[in-house]
């Protein structure tokens, strides 16, 4: 049992889907997995265990932002061996290259967090996702796609990790979007700094719950629990590596 998930040894399996939301990690379990079992529900933050197609699979809710995603990611990393970490988010999109519910898949991660600045002494570090589980990944997005489930909603590219929801300078992100930067969200890249500390495996794959152009957005309702093909290609993507 760590200090904040209160899983005893073995109840966390090798592979966690790692959604933001603790009811998104309760909806999970209850769609995906078979025989799912809660193994934590300290401070609200729902964990489960239980089996997909033959795997064992467990989804911990991380919270909102890096130093709380980073609590649950150092605990799962280090006190339960977890060895690979999929983020099943969401993200709000940058340009009109990607629209509201449209998935993208993050080869990498920019961000204005202080974290890895004190990490890596002023130094700027580049996380980036663990590519067997992007190649899965994206595999898995393409067999969809040949099926027109997701045809031309997937994308592969860079998000932005920020520390504000409600940012005061809308305009920093402008660079960011001019160098590639696809949508905004708030846990990748420090997700993918501390699975390198670790030499462990992570992925982000997110769904575009809302929109910073055309301002379309989703309900909280339907960020709980329509997300449904994201799940599936993280699932598929990380019990195939």
């Amino acid at each position: 049992m760590s200090t904040h998930i209160a899983a005893a040894p073995g109840q966390i399996a090798p592979l966690v889907l790692f959604p933001g939301d603790p009811r998104r990690a309760q909806w999970i379990a209850e769609n995906f997995l078979q025989d799912a079992e809660c193994y934590s529900e300290v401070r609200g933050m729902l964990g489960f265990t239980g089996t997909w197609n033959g795997h064992r699979v467990s989804v911990q809710g991380s919270g909102m932002g890096q130093p709380s995603m980073a609590i649950y990611a150092n605990e799962l990393f280090r006190d339960y061996d977890v060895q690979s970490i999929v983020r099943v988010g969401s993200c709000g999109a940058l340009t009109e290259k990607v629209a509201l519910r449209d998935i993208v898949i993050a080869n990498g991660a920019c961000t204005d967090s202080g974290m890895n600045r004190i990490r890596f002494h002023g130094q700027d570090y580049a996380p980036v996702a663990d590519f067997p589980l992007l190649r899965a990944a994206v595999d898995a997005a393409e067999r969809a796609a040949e099926e027109d489930a997701l045809a031309g909603k997937v994308h592969v590219g860079l998000l932005f990790s920020s520390d504000q929801f409600y940012s005061t300078r809308p305009e920093l992100t402008d660079p960011f979007v001019q160098h590639g930067a696809l949508a905004v969200e708030m846990e990748t890249s420090g997700l993918y700094t501390l699975a390198a500390f670790y030499g462990r495996r992570a992925l982000s794959i997110c769904t575009v719950s809302d929109h910073l152009v055309t301002h379309e957005e989703t309900t909280a309702l339907e960020r709980e629990q329509t997300f449904g093909d994201m799940v599936r290609i993280a699932l598929g993507a990380a019990t195939a590596v």
